[in-house]
């Protein structure tokens, strides 16, 4: 089985791409066509998409005390289907012209937690609803010292107030488990963690 699909955005033809909104976030309008899987081309389709860009999320773990740190805000978006719109997530944020996302991470971290991160480790980067959005996460997993995170954190001007949470690692896996945890950034970084956090150690060791 294939495991690189055999069309690229060359198969993609864009006949109006058109800006509808642009604020904090933009919104484009497109008219397109692609090839088929059977041959020839789609009829033309009009699409929404929002552009976020790519952005990075940070998983900080202290390896001497087995502790991870993660934070806890508001989310507008949890407030219909979630028990609490106040979520425990990962250090994020949005990857600006001309950053790398190693850059974005520490600053992040120091945003948003207090912290100095050590040692990074890429994890993986994900495509987060590629129907409607282009924006592109990139995560890491961090070392630093948990017994530092403490405290209230964010940047006044967005809006942020972010509480710092430490916790065992097992326990943030017990959260994950019984659904206490559910955006997708933190969901899969503490997957990935729980499935490569001997493989990180190994390597930091070196």
């Amino acid at each position: 089985m294939k495991s690189i699909s055999s069309f690229t955005a060359e198969d993609v033809q864009i006949d109006e791409r058109k800006e509808v909104y642009k604020g904090f976030f933009r919104l484009h309008t497109y008219r397109l066509r692609h090839r088929l899987f059977a041959g020839g081309w789609s009829d033309t389709m009009v699409r929404e998409l929002f552009e976020r860009g790519s952005a990075v999320s940070v998983l900080p773990y202290d390896p001497i005390r087995d502790e991870l740190v993660l934070i806890e805000q508001f989310r507008i978006g949890a407030m219909q289907t979630s028990p609490s719109p106040w979520l425990y997530e990962c250090v994020a944020g949005n990857i600006e012209a001309g950053e790398e996302p190693e850059q974005v991470c520490r600053r992040e971290a120091q945003e948003e937690a207090g912290l100095e991160l050590g040692r990074l480790y890429p994890m993986l980067s994900y495509l987060s609803s590629p129907g409607g959005t282009s924006e592109r996460l990139h995560l890491y997993m961090a070392e630093c010292d948990a017994t530092l995170a403490e405290g209230i954190y964010g940047v006044d001007e967005e809006h942020e107030d972010i509480r710092v949470v430490r916790m065992k690692a097992d326990e943030a896996l017990k959260m994950l488990e019984a659904g206490q945890i559910d955006n997708a950034a933190a969901v899969i970084s503490l997957q990935w963690f729980a499935l490569n956090k001997q493989k990180v150690l190994d390597n930091w060791r070196k």
